[in-house]
């Protein structure tokens, strides 16, 4: 009867934290899928446009941190569901918003709810789940993440396409508000809470930081760290120049079809799940390999300039970067013991700054020697990140872990 009743908690935690997630990636997604949208109601440039995404991911990022220390102190659910909600207000105001600065920075302050669920979502697995069901919920989660971006970028080129920008606000507003209530029935009560320390504030500051200077001490932690920051700059910003390419002569896409290419994602999804199965079987280091020379062959297939060699070579690169990054995450949960959201926090800071300053470093490739630029940027970063993997691997493993290191 107990182990049904387990069961029972861990599905519901794992459909809380998947439909939440869901309602996250939409939100932060959704704008790269209507880049002409803005660009046409706000009259401003697509390359302004861009800055959109690029804003609200670094304050998510930078937020991390702050929610990692939160959680870590009242729990994770909380943080969760209060931000949920203040997402959906944020989504009700844009539907007022005429002025593209105004739109700014409502991005900037939606950012900062957007990263509580993220800042969680591991540590919650992994406080209440065992460590097989942990890389499971790491692989569905990862993979949920996927299919939420997907979902928000279709979601916001069918808005483009035939809704206009107040139009497509209201159902964002909408959408988002079922989720937070559907993930606010299905999320249990987190059981791990630590009680309340009678320490003073000075002592409590001293305490989180030290548990952020405790992973950045690992240097396979660190690594882990920027290999997965730099592949996430150059993937999701990719995608953003390549709907410009395919915007223009020779395809002159338009702005409904070119959200196609979003679909490449779905390899990722697929990836995603099976990426503890890989990780166990094969060692992170080599995992990391296949994924970099994955993302290498990839972005190289797309020099071909036809729409079939540009899919094929978002498809590998998706499949690479999504088993990357699953692979990445779910080891920094597994190999540690203490500060858990803290860890997790770090990785995915480091991971959404690289995502904020993909887009402005991949724009001069893109203002000067258009698509096939911004291919020698991406080429350029991935081969800074085969030296960190290159690295990773020269390093003697010290600590037990719950993956394989090697």
């Amino acid at each position: 009867m107990l182990a049904m009743e387990q069961v029972k908690r861990e599905r519901r935690l794992i459909t809380g934290v998947s439909i939440a997630s869901v309602v996250v990636y939409i939100n932060l997604y959704l704008v790269q899928g209507m880049l002409p949208l803005i660009a046409e109601h706000f009259i401003v440039s697509m390359s302004q446009a861009t800055l959109l995404l690029s804003v609200t991911s670094f304050t998510l990022a930078i937020s991390l941190l702050a929610f990692a220390i939160m959680s870590d102190r009242i729990g994770r659910k909380t943080p969760a569901i209060v931000s949920l909600y203040l997402i959906v207000l944020l989504d009700f105001l844009m539907i007022w918003t005429q002025d593209f600065s105004v739109l700014l920075i409502l991005r900037m302050i939606q950012g900062v709810f957007l990263a509580a669920l993220p800042a969680v979502a591991m540590a919650y697995f992994k406080d209440e789940l065992g460590q097989n069901a942990l890389l499971k919920a790491g692989a569905i989660y990862i993979t949920v993440n996927s299919v939420g971006g997907i979902l928000g970028r279709l979601l916001g080129g069918t808005m483009s396409e035939y809704l206009t920008w107040p139009q497509s606000m209201q159902l964002l507003f909408v959408i988002s508000l079922i989720g937070c209530f559907l993930s606010s029935y299905y999320l249990p009560e987190c059981r791990f809470i630590k009680p309340i320390n009678t320490q003073s504030t000075q002592y409590l500051r001293k305490a989180d930081m030290a548990g952020f200077v405790i992973h950045l001490k690992d240097v396979k932690m660190r690594l882990v760290y920027c290999i997965g920051g730099l592949a996430f700059m150059v993937m999701v910003n990719q995608f953003s120049y390549i709907q410009l390419h395919l915007m223009a002569k020779p395809f002159s896409w338009g702005r409904f079809e070119v959200t196609f290419i979003f679909l490449c994602y779905l390899s990722g999804t697929f990836a995603s799940y099976g990426s503890g199965r890989w990780v166990r079987r094969l060692g992170l280091s080599r995992v990391l390999l296949f994924c970099i020379g994955l993302m290498f062959f990839g972005v190289s297939l797309t020099l071909f300039n036809s729409a079939l060699m540009i899919f094929l070579g978002f498809l590998v690169s998706a499949f690479g970067f999504f088993l990357l990054h699953s692979s990445c995450n779910t080891w920094v949960a597994m190999r540690v013991s203490e500060h858990r959201s803290k860890a997790t926090a770090l990785y995915l800071c480091i991971y959404y700054i690289g995502a904020a300053l993909g887009g402005p470093y991949l724009l001069p490739f893109w203002q000067h020697w258009g698509w096939n630029g911004v291919v020698l940027g991406v080429v350029a970063v991935l081969f800074v990140t085969l030296l960190l993997i290159a690295k990773y691997i020269s390093v003697p493993e010290r600590a037990k872990v719950g993956l394989s290191a090697s």
